[in-house]
């Protein structure tokens, strides 16, 4: 080893036996597809409403007039399509697999519109996953997409590690709650991004109150949100807070998702179109 070696093989100019140089491993886009902005929403935890986020933003982002995709990288647990009523299966061409377009336009590619029935379970190991999420990306055919949603697994394991490897992405959305944990949740979203160099566009808190139809006052279920502090201590953009409704959840279980009207989602979603440019 050189004796001017920082032990920093990005940075040091020696030339040494031991240099590891770092390596590229994002993987090519298909020939025939166009994608302009890649979005990342990421949880640090399940059962947060991230696919709902994703679903959300994707919606909002069309009626805003933009081409929007859905990558649904949940492989194991993917909602994507039955929260947009599609039933029916991908085909291919002799470009490459061709994702199913929403009422609205909207291009979802997910597992479950290849299995055979949408129940099936999918029982991979990692690798097997982490390549099917690649393969969404190489091999399906994303046609002049402005904005591509990625709903992205929770945690920090194979495919997450996977997708800010091997796709692009022009940064990440953490999606949250208003629990006791969030603090530490977030922090593990945070450092992972940071680690893979993945810029946070901003935080959404999901779930952040009731309101009653009746009355209009604000009910906190799980508690108070102590999301400024958690925002001020990573220096995190709060993109917005989106209430508990029912309503939003049925039309989700009713395959309706493009029918939802949430201010508060439109106003996270004209924020993040002003940070992507």
């Amino acid at each position: 080893m050189s004796e001017e070696c920082t032990h920093d093989c990005s940075s040091c100019s020696a030339n040494c036996s031991s240099r590891n140089e770092p390596q590229d491993l994002t993987e090519k886009l298909n020939q025939y597809s166009s994608v302009k902005k890649v979005i990342g929403v990421v949880s640090g935890k399940g059962g947060v409403g991230k696919s709902t986020v994703t679903s959300l933003m994707a919606v909002m982002f069309s009626r805003m007039g933009h081409h929007t995709a859905i990558l649904d990288a949940d492989i194991t647990g993917p909602s994507i399509p039955k929260a947009f009523g599609i039933k029916e299966r991908a085909m291919g061409s002799d470009k490459g697999i061709l994702p199913i377009t929403t009422h609205s336009g909207i291009d979802i590619m997910s597992v479950n519109l290849l299995l055979e029935n949408e129940t099936d379970p999918v029982i991979w190991r990692g690798p097997v996953l982490a390549g099917t999420v690649k393969q969404f990306w190489t091999d399906v055919v994303w046609q002049d997409v402005d904005y591509m949603f990625v709903d992205m697994p929770p945690g920090t394991g194979d495919v997450p590690l996977t997708i800010f490897q091997s796709i692009p992405l022009d940064g990440i959305i953490i999606v949250t709650s208003p629990q006791e944990l969030v603090s530490m949740i977030v922090s593990k979203a945070v450092k992972m991004a940071q680690m893979m160099n993945i810029p946070i566009l901003g935080i959404i808190e999901n779930m952040s109150c009731y309101v009653c139809p009746d009355c209009g006052k604000k009910h906190y279920p799980f508690g108070q949100s102590s999301l400024e502090e958690v925002a001020k201590e990573y220096s995190l953009e709060i993109l917005g807070r989106l209430p508990i409704d029912p309503a939003c959840s049925e039309a989700c279980d009713k395959g309706r998702a493009e029918s939802l009207v949430v201010p508060e989602a439109q106003e996270a979603a004209e924020k993040l179109e002003k940070l992507l440019g």
